[in-house]
């Protein structure tokens, strides 16, 4: 409102707006497969990650999910799946904590690696260099809520990078 909007006008910013929690996630480790779900892994080099978490440690909801899928699939940036495994504690992200202050459609996404939280972490710089761009292309990109509660994707054509 300092800015002279309106509260409508931050509702309407909020609900065509859209956050990236961008993290890391476990990716399928040689040495110990038995803590991987067999049917749930990702791997290096295989694109970038979406997190989902029944219990919400990650935000992806199918709203944001379809958002980010259109961004890569534009971007051709392959992109791959992860849920923690419901036998065991896994991580979480900061984007549930920003979300319950801000309440905006949010995907938590990574790139895959070995050994987190080590002195030595491993991941694929393929995956950096699509998130790179992925993110490139996130950042060119509009959602606008229509007046029927769909959203539309507005590219930017100011900056080609793809």
């Amino acid at each position: 409102m300092a800015l002279g909007k309106t509260k409508e006008d931050y509702h309407r910013a909020l609900a065509s707006g859209m956050m990236l929690s961008v993290d890391n996630a476990h990716a399928l480790h040689p040495n110990h497969p038995e803590y991987a779900d067999a049917t749930n892994s990702v791997y290096m080099n295989e694109g970038i990650v979406i997190k989902t978490h029944a219990g919400q440690k990650y935000t992806s909801d199918a709203h944001a999910i379809a958002l980010f899928k259109d961004i890569c699939d534009y971007a051709h940036v392959p992109y791959q799946f992860y849920a923690n495994r419901s036998d065991m504690v896994g991580g979480s992200t900061l984007g549930n904590l920003v979300q319950r202050l801000v309440s905006l459609s949010t995907i938590d996404i990574g790139l895959a690696q070995l050994a987190m939280h080590s002195a030595y972490e491993t991941a694929g710089i393929k995956d950096m260099d699509d998130m790179i761009h992925a993110v490139q292309v996130f950042y060119h990109t509009h959602f606008q809520l229509e007046s029927d509660h769909t959203i539309s994707i507005i590219r930017s054509e100011t900056n080609k990078l793809f």
